[in-house]
């Protein structure tokens, strides 16, 4: 296998800048970014900007606009895709270039591509050095890498907690626990995400919007309101979900044993209306993650107060996890944090996370990662 240069580093960072450019506007493709390098100058750049458009390596190559010098070096964040498509097989776009060097940060997450591409390049004569930056390179792609391996949505649950595990004060107030940056975050991931989902609560006391207020832009996901009995329907005046401009893409998700008079006004104001089944007066939360997939809703970014964090996770649904976690403790057990009765008896039964990514932002603390349950 072909080595490093000190350089690659660098350079498939700079692909990794670039990928970011289209940050939540590929799905339900993967973000990649790639660079063009000769002697030891970038000479061009590409992205893929959004689905159906030129992948990464294309856009770069026709930003260059002529054929790459004999020592060019091709660097991507993807292993380049060896099937035809919208828009045809990179590896075959490659190899007519002439490269005679690429370097690649992650593999391919589909089990049925893995490796493919890159021996597809080995075997037309091209060195190929793979695996630089490959933890970010794989990150970049939470969503896909989920639903390219396992074809379920990635639902990822954020809270924003005190040391103490705490929500809010014992009295409901919450504005802010963490601070401004950290909150800034939240958008960030709001504009990745292709849907956000909030509780009947965090309606009824906040009237949110959902919406992504990022880079000097708003921009509206989908939208999606867990009320079982569709209460947030009687407050008046109606919450702004319901009403606005985007009211189309909000989506009410309830009980099958929701009043039907409640279910008529929420198709009468124009709403998409999700009605599961129960159980024990909760949702069927694997019905929910189908009745995405159906949708195409390939992420769902659940803003969680203490009742719905424990839902999702006792009952199994949640796949990630973002804890921001602010240098405060409320010490009052009356504050409502995490859990029902689970009656954990070791930490061996504690929901772990893995593949850990950690920030700061001023002096609040972002953990995040994968759940094991």
């Amino acid at each position: 296998m072909s080595e490093a240069a000190p350089a690659d580093r660098s350079y498939i960072a700079r692909a990794l800048e670039l990928a970011r450019r289209a940050w939540g506007q590929t799905h339900p493709n993967p973000m990649v970014g790639a660079v063009i390098v000769e002697g030891d100058q970038i000479v061009a750049e590409g992205w893929h900007a959004a689905a159906g458009q030129a992948h990464a390596e294309v856009a770069a190559l026709k930003a260059l606009g002529r054929a790459p010098l004999p020592d060019a070096c091709l660097y991507v964040t993807l292993e380049p895709c060896s099937t035809c498509g919208r828009t045809g097989a990179c590896t075959q776009a490659i190899i007519e270039a002439g490269f005679k060097r690429v370097v690649v940060g992650a593999h391919d997450p589909n089990p049925a591509h893995a490796g493919r591409g890159l021996s597809i390049l080995r075997a037309a004569g091209i060195e190929v050095v793979e695996g630089v930056l490959a933890a970010e390179c794989t990150d970049l792609n939470l969503i896909f890498n989920h639903w390219i391996t396992l074809q379920t949505p990635l639902i990822a649950v954020k809270m924003a907690l005190t040391l103490d595990g705490k929500f809010a004060a014992a009295s409901g107030h919450s504005k802010w626990v963490t601070g401004e940056l950290a909150r800034a975050d939240v958008m960030r991931w709001r504009r990745y995400f292709p849907a956000i989902a909030v509780g009947a609560g965090t309606v009824e006391a906040d009237d949110p919007r959902l919406t992504a207020r990022w880079q000097d832009t708003v921009w509206c996901p989908i939208r999606i309101v867990f009320d079982r009995s569709l209460r947030t329907l009687a407050i008046k005046p109606l919450p702004g979900l319901y009403t606005d401009a985007d009211s189309a893409r909000t989506i009410l998700v309830c009980l099958e044993s929701a009043p039907d008079a409640a279910k008529a006004r929420a198709e009468a104001l124009g709403l998409r209306l999700w009605c599961l089944a129960g159980h024990e007066g909760s949702f069927d939360w694997g019905a929910f993650r189908q009745r995405c997939a159906e949708a195409g809703i390939f992420g769902v970014y659940v803003e969680t107060g203490p009742g719905l964090a424990t839902a999702l996770l006792e009952g199994g649904l949640a796949d990630y996890c973002f804890v921001y976690q602010a240098p405060k403790f409320i010490c009052d057990s009356a504050a409502v944090g995490i859990g029902s009765r689970r009656e954990t008896q070791s930490m061996e039964a504690a929901f772990r996370l893995r593949d850990l990514q950690l920030e700061n932002f001023g002096q609040d603390r972002l953990t995040r990662g994968f759940i094991d349950l």
